[in-house]
């Protein structure tokens, strides 16, 4: 019997799992008609030879930013076919071209001109990207996911496109910046700031309501019949509502329960494998979150996962000394503590941590902290960073300093 007979032989509990995906862009979107109204009227000039404002569009994870852009650019293209319009689209992910040199290859490569990955100088990229989209004839609309990447690494490539209509003849370029950082323009130059920001759009979290209503259409196209089980639905969405209503973590619940339950050999998704799907996306998530982590980042939870062992919560000052005390051993020149603050603050927002602000009257405030993420998640991780293996040897001395500050 072959290894794999017996998984085609069990009872099939998806139709098209693909339709779970983030990457899936759905043929209509529930509870984004308003904006989807919105982008539709702040891209419309392109069809009428215009040149749409460069747009600005915000949200939190899982709020419907991308597949919106990508539902309404793609009824843009659809549309303009049938007028003759020559509108173009292209999409980039920052996240994964975050630089300035990359970010013109991949707009040249869009419009079918090659340049290398690495090599010319960037001027002579800009300059021949600029001669592709003149020759392209085009009314280019770029969109630019995750920008607050691209303005963190490569500012110079956000300001070289918000110029780039000064430097073209024929074809005209407009801009659609997504991101989940609300206070993202506070990091950008004021020149990039009045060029790039001329309209802006705010998309709301979901609601549990909403977000069942989301789940139910991708359960229709992504399983059999009958094999989702009452609650399981409801679950999911009440879950991923009280995650700041974010769709996306509706959909890997969802979809993970039903992975959960094939394995299983089970003929329908119950609850059970829910509650069994949250514990598998937190550890994953944890892992993944602090595998793409700094080194000083990691440094200072190896260092706060040694606090933990003698106290639930530390303070700031107290991580900052067993920090200080591990780059020693590594040969790492530390951080300021205000840089240190600003990690345990990123560390907060990812869920990994969780950090109050107290006050101690006469002496002050102070941040305490205490790690919320799974720890041996945390330690699994860590452990195989090879720059840290380095301190095991010093482990029973850490140890020791850790009590001193307790």
């Amino acid at each position: 019997m072959n290894v794999f007979e017996k998984f085609l032989a069990s009872s099939p509990i998806f139709k098209n799992r693909d339709v779970l995906r983030h990457s899936y862009t759905p043929e209509n979107l529930p509870h984004r008609g308003e904006q989807i109204e919105q982008l539709a009227i702040l891209l419309s000039p392109a069809l009428k030879g215009g040149l749409p404002s460069n747009i600005f569009i915000y949200g939190k994870t899982g709020t419907g930013k991308t597949a919106t852009v990508k539902f309404v650019t793609n009824q843009l293209i659809e549309f303009s076919k049938k007028l003759s319009s020559n509108v173009s689209v292209h999409y980039i992910n920052c996240e994964i071209i975050d630089t300035a040199y990359r970010v013109l290859a991949s707009i040249a490569k869009g419009l079918g001109k090659n340049i290398p990955m690495t090599g010319w100088p960037t001027d002579q990229v800009y300059e021949e990207v600029c001669k592709t989209i003149d020759e392209s004839n085009t009314k280019l609309i770029i969109v630019l996911d995750e920008i607050d990447k691209l303005a963190k690494k490569a500012e110079e490539a956000l300001y070289s496109l918000t110029r780039i209509n000064s430097d073209l003849k024929k074809a005209k370029v407009s801009l659609i910046g997504i991101t989940n950082n609300l206070k993202f323009k506070s990091f950008l130059d004021a020149r990039v700031i009045s060029a790039l920001s001329e309209e802006e759009l705010v998309f709301p979290p979901y609601n549990a309501e909403q977000l069942e209503d989301i789940l139910r259409q991708r359960a229709e196209l992504a399983f059999n019949k009958d094999v989702i089980e009452d609650g399981v639905i409801e679950l999911c969405a009440a879950i991923a509502a009280q995650e700041h209503g974010d769709a996306r973590k509706a959909l890997d619940l969802l979809r993970v329960s039903a992975e959960i339950a094939e394995r299983e050999g089970a003929n329908k998704v119950k609850v059970e494998h829910v509650k069994m799907a949250i514990k598998k996306i937190e550890a994953d998530y944890v892992a993944e979150t602090v595998k793409t982590l700094p080194i000083h980042t990691k440094i200072l939870l190896y260092g706060m996962i040694l606090l933990s062992e003698n106290q639930d919560k530390f303070t700031t000052g107290e991580i900052y000394l067993i920090y200080r005390k591990l780059c020693s051993k590594i040969s790492i020149t530390p951080l300021t503590q205000r840089r240190i603050s600003d990690l345990i603050s990123e560390l907060d927002m990812l869920g990994i941590v969780n950090s109050v602000v107290i006050s101690k009257g006469r002496y002050g405030r102070t941040r305490e902290v205490n790690i919320e993420a799974d720890l041996s998640s945390i330690k699994t991780v860590l452990d195989e960073d090879y720059r840290l293996k380095e301190l095991k040897n010093y482990e029973n001395e850490l140890k020791r300093l850790v009590k001193l500050l307790v």
